[in-house]
């Protein structure tokens, strides 16, 4: 029984690794097609979807039977309830690549570099970040998790610049309005993927010291 454990486990694990990747890449994609004016790619990533919610399903299952057949032990149980956090802050960051494609669906006629200010850097960032969450819980390692928590401000800087910024583009371009709604709002979520990917890097921690978390990077030392 106590084998039968350690291999759901591991399977667990590794479910929460697949989504991951897949995540990644919607959300990558997802860029690629607003930056690139892409529908088909954007139309992939709608797609992909379907996926990622019968994966969280998959994992849903995995943790209740777990939790309902086995008696863990408290490493073992934080776990199983990091995998179901982690679980919901990958479809949600689906979600968010979804709403990211139809934006990049929507724009219409290719918008100018100008037009997007600084999303490309900001979707840099936020990719990094998220690539480095989820290697932080493939790793385990606290350090790598504690980075992300201290990268997350020069997210929401970068969000409340891009609004202030699409604001007086609008002011100066009343033709501007449609195309300077789009970028807020994928600026936003931006910026909602980089707070998701920080909860993973705080259940991280969690995981790894037993430690609770919530945007306080600083608050301690972390060891490997």
């Amino acid at each position: 029984m106590e084998r039968r454990f350690e291999r759901d486990l591991d399977d667990l694990k590794k479910s929460l690794i697949k989504m991951g990747s897949v995540v990644e890449e919607s959300i990558a994609n997802a860029l690629q097609a607003l930056l690139e004016h892409d529908s088909a790619l954007a139309a992939k990533v709608i797609e992909a979807d379907v996926k990622i919610n019968a994966l969280e399903i998959e994992i849903d299952n995995a943790v209740v039977d777990l939790m309902a057949l086995q008696q863990p032990v408290a490493s073992d149980l934080r776990l199983i309830l990091s995998a179901q956090k982690i679980n919901n802050d990958l479809e949600r960051i689906g979600d968010h690549a979804v709403n990211i494609a139809e934006s990049a669906r929507d724009f219409g006629t290719p918008p100018s570099k100008e037009t997007f200010l600084e999303l490309p850097r900001m979707a840099e960032l936020t990719r990094g970040i998220l690539r480095d969450a989820l290697d932080s819980f493939i790793l385990l390692n606290p350090k790598l998790a504690t980075s992300v928590l201290e990268q997350d401000d020069r997210v929401d800087t970068l969000n409340r610049d891009m609004t202030r910024k699409v604001i007086e583009m609008i002011k100066a371009d009343t033709k501007s309005v449609e195309a300077g709604l789009q970028v807020i709002r994928v600026s936003r979520n931006l910026e909602r993927v980089a707070d998701l990917a920080t909860n993973i890097a705080e259940e991280v921690i969690f995981l790894t010291q037993a430690r609770v978390v919530k945007h306080h990077a600083a608050d301690g030392a972390v060891g490997s």
